[in-house]
């Protein structure tokens, strides 16, 4: 089996490495990640017909193959689906992430959105995440904060997961988002099945406008968070802030039933009959 690793953070990230070695004992490992950190990015791959993106190899412990992408973790994924790192995958794993992909932010997460790319090719994609605790905690800044993360349990939930999809391995390509609590395994509180949240557990508030000194009419903008939500105990991020590992199927991008579902599909129905007669 052929299994290719990437992520959002970069070829560089801890996480990557960890979870790159965590996969050797199931198949050959290919790492390509992107030269730099594309947090955010979603399921971008770029504007290919401006750009010219290169692959560069690159070392990393324990891993035979490895290259570095200048471009986001879905091109990376792109790229594997051309053939530029050989033959074809059968598995895609992105991640260790730091930080928790859940709620609304599954839909801008370039860890996630490379396993979406991967699933749209054909190919199931499972994306690994886990939480970071102490973030902001009496000024703590990111990098000392990183310094807590335990990637090794990460690693470790990944390697279950990918048993059992190897085990009970699905007929369709999937997307699986796999969310973990920073803590070691033997305290975390169970895993858990779960729905995508609707909020995500800190969300971006409100923004303001400050002056570039030296740029003029050149602004920074300054964002801040909000209060800290109450996520549903079913939920992605409820289930992490409950210390409990998140399972996540991943749908594809189709007509969800809703509560005003069928007053959107009669409104739309007759928006389209009416911009029929402008072709009449």
């Amino acid at each position: 089996m052929r299994i290719l690793v990437t992520n959002d953070d970069g070829i560089d990230s801890v996480g990557l490495h960890v979870l790159a070695r965590a996969m050797r004992p199931y198949g050959e490992v290919v790492v390509a990640a992107p030269d730099q950190e594309y947090s955010g990015a979603g399921a971008a791959i770029g504007a290919l017909h401006i750009i010219q993106p290169e692959v560069q190899k690159r070392t990393i412990e324990g891993i035979d193959t490895s290259w570095a992408i200048t471009g986001p973790p879905a091109l990376c994924v792109f790229f594997a689906r051309l053939g530029v790192y050989g033959g074809p995958f059968d598995l895609v794993v992105s991640g260790i992430n730091p930080g928790a992909n859940v709620g609304r932010a599954v839909y801008h997460s370039g860890t996630v959105g490379a396993a979406v790319t991967a699933r749209n090719g054909g190919v199931s994609g499972i994306a690994i995440s886990q939480a970071v605790t102490g973030f902001g905690a009496e000024g703590q800044g990111w990098d000392d904060a990183l310094k807590g993360q335990q990637w090794d349990s990460a690693a470790t939930v990944a390697q279950r997961v990918v048993e059992g999809w190897i085990a009970d391995r699905p007929k369709e390509a999937v997307v699986i988002n796999v969310n973990v609590p920073n803590c070691a395994v033997a305290d975390m509180k169970g895993w858990r099945r779960t729905e995508i949240g609707h909020i995500v557990p800190v969300a971006m508030a409100t923004a303001d406008l400050e002056a570039k000194e030296g740029h003029e009419g050149a602004f920074y903008v300054r964002m801040n968070y909000g209060a800290q939500a109450q996520m549903p105990p079913e939920t992605d991020g409820g289930a992490v802030e409950n210390g409990e590992v998140a399972i996540t199927y991943v749908s594809r991008y189709t007509d969800v039933p809703s509560q005003d579902s069928a007053a959107v599909n009669d409104a739309l129905t007759s928006l389209v009959g009416k911009a029929s007669t402008l072709h009449s």
